[in-house]
């Protein structure tokens, strides 16, 4: 009889039950559409991070201290140095796929037709094949994908290794007066070489003022081989707690238990740590504004999608709400027959949340469906990447449809619970 019922009513109020499977797909695409993207984004907005640059700089523990007594900030007369022959170990440490990037740097003064320049080593697209079996591509290339190119291109140390290249700053350039293409003899502190320059950049910063050579020519020209004065690092990071803030301040504080969750969380402070246990005598710190910032973005955007995800459930839920009270209201009188013949509260109550749940499965199943199609094209316009389907977000989903279903529910059980036969039954509500 219950099953008959069920059929009759669904049948009967179809239209009903189509906006009610309508209010609810739409609700739960948008639920869906929101978790699915908070529950990736954090690697989403880290990546899109990683393209402004480092979080993360290690140094040679004695220009540390003095950097930090005196406020140094040139480091081109440095006089401690990193070894280059370890650079690799960077990516052996625990973190070591959260690397994105990271590449040498060392300076040095030099002179161009008796002009004084600035001149940086460091790797531009520098190939590597490492213990791990690991084969990366690192440098500036991609740390600083930010510059432009307002003459010829980026320096390829694949194909140009056999020749000595520069890329020069927009602004050293045009005090020069070179262009791309150009030879410049360039005389360092113990040797001179030719340098054909392959482009002109604009960092719209002070980098505009340097001359940007592969590490080995400007160690060759300062007589520094191997030497390096500093790395910038580009990581994949949670964003910081207070366990992380405290570690950061001191590791020894921990406890056993803290100091695990710690180093094998991918904080900057603990990947930063890391670095140092594997390249000696050097200082590794996160780059405070890049690290703080990626914290901020990231609960700030995830803040959002939760409040849009709980404001589509609330709009859902009064949907139905409106949509199961009009049904009640216009099926009184065969509620009010149902009382009169004995059934109770409890057995209409049931009745009505059958038809509700069942019209709100078939409309949840639709809405998931559309959900992760709307998460998929969230991914790609926003981050051009897809959006990975995390399984925490059926359970979830599920949850938030029930718990709509009975809260637009509510007003319509609460009136049918009120309901007198005999008041309905003679034309009075």
């Amino acid at each position: 009889m219950f099953f008959r019922m069920l059929k009759g009513a669904l049948t009967r109020q179809w239209k009903k039950m189509a906006m009610i499977a309508f209010t609810v797909a739409l609700g739960t695409s948008l639920a869906t559409a929101m978790l699915s993207v908070m529950m990736d984004v954090g690697d989403k907005i880290n990546q899109e991070l990683k393209t402004y640059g480092a979080n993360i700089t290690v140094v040679p523990k004695e220009a540390s201290i003095v950097n930090d007594l005196y406020d140094v900030e040139d480091d081109s007369d440095a006089t401690a140095y990193l070894k280059e022959e370890e650079l690799g170990n960077i990516k052996t440490i625990f973190w070591a796929f959260n690397i994105v990037d990271y590449t040498p740097f060392l300076t040095a003064q030099a002179k161009v037709n008796d002009e004084e320049v600035i001149i940086k080593g460091s790797w531009f697209n520098h190939h590597m094949d490492l213990p791990t079996g690991e084969s990366p591509d690192t440098g500036i290339v991609t740390l600083r994908s930010w510059w432009e190119l307002t003459d010829g291109s980026w320096l390829d140390e694949q194909s140009e290794k056999d020749e000595n290249c520069a890329m020069v700053g927009a602004s050293i350039a045009k005090k020069l007066g070179v262009k791309a293409g150009d030879t410049l003899t360039i005389k360092g502190s113990k040797d001179t070489l030719k340098i054909r320059i392959v482009g002109v950049y604009d960092s719209g910063g002070d980098e505009d003022d340097y001359i940007y050579m592969p590490l080995n020519t400007v160690q060759t020209l300062s007589g520094k081989d191997g030497k390096v004065e500093s790395i910038e690092v580009s990581a994949l990071t949670t964003p910081d707690n207070e366990l992380s803030e405290k570690a950061a301040k001191d590791p020894s504080s921990l406890t056993v238990a803290q100091y695990e969750t710690w180093y094998c969380t991918a904080y900057a402070s603990s990947i930063a740590y890391q670095i140092q246990e594997v390249i000696s005598d050097s200082v590794a710190a996160p780059v405070r504004q890049v690290a703080d910032s990626e914290g901020a973005i990231l609960e700030k955007t995830e803040l959002l999608m939760l409040l849009i995800t709980i404001l589509s459930m609330v709009g859902a839920a009064l949907g139905i709400s409106n949509l199961v009270t009009a049904s009640v209201m216009e099926r009184s009188k065969e509620i009010g027959l149902l009382k009169a013949m004995g059934a109770q509260n409890g057995q209409i109550t049931l009745l009505v949340l059958t038809e509700i749940v069942l019209t709100a499965l078939i409309g949840g199943a639709i809405g998931f469906a559309a959900g992760f199609g709307f998460a998929q094209i969230i991914g790609q316009t926003v981050f051009d990447s897809g959006i990975t389907m995390r399984l925490m977000v059926i359970p979830i989903v599920a949850i938030l449809i029930i718990l709509m279903v009975l809260a637009g529910s509510l007003p319509a059980i609460r009136m049918l619970m009120r309901l007198r036969p005999a008041e309905v039954l003679h034309g009075r509500q």
